[in-house]
């Protein structure tokens, strides 16, 4: 297998994940699980997002969280933003890098935003071009570039249209989003041979949901393809309200043992990323789903079994 040396490994959790929850989750202990992540080798955050609070009302306290974090002078600590509006209000909060998402799809699109691919476009534009000026890099997220929960299967043609439509813009780099967990390897490569006509892999990222338990297959399947960055998300956190059953990102911690078993260089440890994921499945009030935490769990009761025959 032709894999690379290095992997840059993008948590998405304190956004992504935390959207989705129905628990409302306190503030300071949105900061201290931040801070956790910031303690783990991880180079870049994903910390909030700055749409309309009605929109999403777990991510209200996007300004807080964001200035109040304490802040690894090595880590880019991204947020999402949907407009100007969002843009200010994250540029005030001293945000690194502004991302910005629409979809491939048409009516996906249409149902997360309220608007068509094209009426999306000027609006990002704008962003785009303000979040430069501000001296501040420009992520592009595309939703649904495998499959939609409307219009089912998406042609790579379609992916690559909203990704010219993207880098147009003036974006650095762009996340390619699985958002319903449908994809499969041969559907992976198709999508990649065709946008690395057009674009070289390092300005793409892949990020997978792992609905159907094929993440960590078409996370292989883009290494041998050239990607060399992923979003994640601890314990798996995640989901997307527009696309009934959809499940999590893929977990941090799965993706970490993957690439490190495969000899792959990440930078990221293991145990400090299990801390934050026990420390925010505590504060959901559920259990997350991921195989390593699964085995940290398991683990953690037969040491604590032991102990009651200890002397």
């Amino acid at each position: 297998m032709n894999l690379p040396r290095q992997v840059v490994m993008k948590e998405v959790g304190p956004r992504d994940g935390l959207q989705n929850e129905k628990q409302k989750i306190l503030t300071e202990d949105k900061i201290s699980f931040i801070n956790q992540l910031s303690e783990s080798g991880l180079k870049y955050i994903e910390v909030t997002s700055f749409v309309h609070p009605e929109w999403i009302p777990q991510l209200a306290d996007a300004k807080d969280v964001l200035q109040s974090i304490k802040r690894n002078q090595t880590i880019t600590y991204a947020a999402l933003v949907p407009n100007m509006r969002g843009l200010i209000r994250a540029l005030e909060a001293e945000v690194d890098e502004v991302s910005v998402f629409l979809s491939a799809s048409e009516t996906h699109n249409k149902n997360n935003i309220n608007k068509t691919i094209d009426e999306t476009i000027p609006i990002l534009k704008e962003v785009v071009q303000e979040g430069l000026k501000a001296n501040r890099s420009v992520r592009g997220y595309v939703s649904t570039v495998i499959g939609c929960p409307y219009e089912g299967y998406i042609e790579p043609e379609q992916v690559l249209k909203v990704v010219d439509a993207l880098f147009n813009m003036g974006v650095t780099e762009v996340s390619l989003g699985d958002t319903i967990g449908v994809a499969v390897p041969t559907q992976v490569e198709k999508l990649l041979a065709r946008l690395f006509n057009e674009y070289p892999p390092n300005v793409f990222a892949m990020h997978f949901h792992d609905t159907r338990g094929t993440a960590l297959a078409n996370i292989v399947k883009s290494l041998e393809m050239g990607i060399t960055i992923f979003d994640s998300s601890v314990g798996g956190l995640g989901g997307c309200p527009y696309a009934k059953g959809a499940t999590g990102n893929v977990a941090t911690e799965d993706l970490l043992y993957l690439l490190t078993e495969m000899g792959i260089e990440t930078g990221v440890n293991m145990d400090a990323i299990l801390a934050s994921a026990f420390f925010i499945e505590e504060k959901i009030g559920r259990k997350l789903g991921s195989k390593q935490l699964e085995i940290a769990r398991g683990k953690r009761g037969l040491a604590h079994s032991d102990s009651k025959h200890t002397v």
